[in-house]
């Protein structure tokens, strides 16, 4: 396994065209995506005292964050830095984020056990799921084809938001709970967090973080399966992405992203790189552009003012 310190860069474009690119976009695109093109920012300025947590970018290079202070959407042209908030918050966190096949903004509520489906063109919420009223922190959400799931750190459950022909959104009443199972074990700290399909798109993969192990969980039973990573270990371990079978696990107190090489199932992996930045002041979560990787710093340990700044950074992968 090596460490590496990865490279920033920089450059043009236009937001408002950018925004209505990305809402218009077809949608096989609106998963993290590899391609794109032209000069980018390195650094993203996110609004004073903004809080970010969650990203998810779209393919024409629209980048979205989400609050945990009040729970704004806010939205940034990759090209330019250029931004502005494109959905007002209802005053409660806004965690992890993703964008399904129709442009729409899937977003994870933290404590409110809550779920919620953003349209970012008009900042309107389509729908609000309330996915448990026991203990939650609604963490990381991933839209597959024919479902949405979130997971739950103060719980051993996922939830799964079945979606219908075209996408179709469903009644609040076919919210499905799924126990985890088979090897995980509920902690009772801050459990379950990032959340991604196998690169065969069969199972799903849930960070442990209390126990800094990546699970292989089978969506129809809810049974866990440790990933066998050859002894290794992702302590810190937060936000997921996989890019083919390449497995990107963001370790945010650490400041830095673990690359895990994945088999096709998702049940085992190596550690084959270790990506770094000066820039990186607790990073949580993370999505690609281009030959890029952005993450949104969390700065968790810097006091939470209106007047703290906030950015999200690019590195190369």
């Amino acid at each position: 396994m090596t460490s590496r310190t990865v490279a920033r860069s920089s450059a043009v474009g236009a937001f408002a065209a950018l925004l209505a690119v990305a809402v218009a976009a077809p949608a096989s695109a609106l998963a993290p995506s590899s391609s794109g093109g032209g000069a980018v920012e390195s650094i993203i300025e996110l609004p004073d005292g903004f809080q970010p947590e969650g990203i998810a970018i779209a393919p024409g290079g629209t980048a979205y964050f989400g609050s945990l202070a009040d729970g704004d959407i806010y939205a940034a042209d990759l090209r330019t830095g250029d931004g502005e908030v494109v959905s007002d918050g209802p005053g409660t966190p806004s965690v992890g984020l993703d964008l399904d096949a129709h442009g729409r903004l899937f977003v994870s509520g933290g404590p409110t056990g809550e779920a919620r489906v953003i349209d970012p063109a008009s900042g309107d919420v389509l729908a609000t799921y309330q996915l448990t009223d026991g203990p939650a922190f609604i963490n990381d959400v991933i839209v597959t084809r024919d479902a949405a799931w979130f997971t739950n750190s103060f719980a051993g459950e996922l939830y799964r938001l079945p979606l219908g022909p075209g996408g179709a959104l469903p009644d609040p009443s076919e919210v499905e709970t799924v126990a985890l199972g088979g090897d995980w074990v509920q902690q009772g700290g801050f459990d379950a967090n990032g959340i991604v399909q196998t690169p065969d798109h069969r199972a799903l993969l849930v960070m442990q973080t209390s126990t800094a192990t990546v699970y292989r969980v089978d969506p129809a039973s809810g049974d866990a399966t440790a990933v066998d990573l050859g002894g290794a270990s992702v302590p810190n371990g937060d936000g997921m992405l996989v890019i083919g079978r390449t497995l990107y696990v963001v370790q945010n107190q650490s400041n830095q992203v673990a690359e895990i090489r994945l088999d096709p199932s998702g049940t085992s992996g190596e550690v084959v790189d270790v990506l770094t930045s000066p820039d990186f002041d607790v990073p949580t979560t993370v999505d690609s552009f281009g030959d890029g990787l952005y993450l949104p710093n969390a700065r968790f340990g810097t006091p939470a003012t209106p007047t703290t700044p906030y950015q999200a950074v690019r590195i190369d992968r």
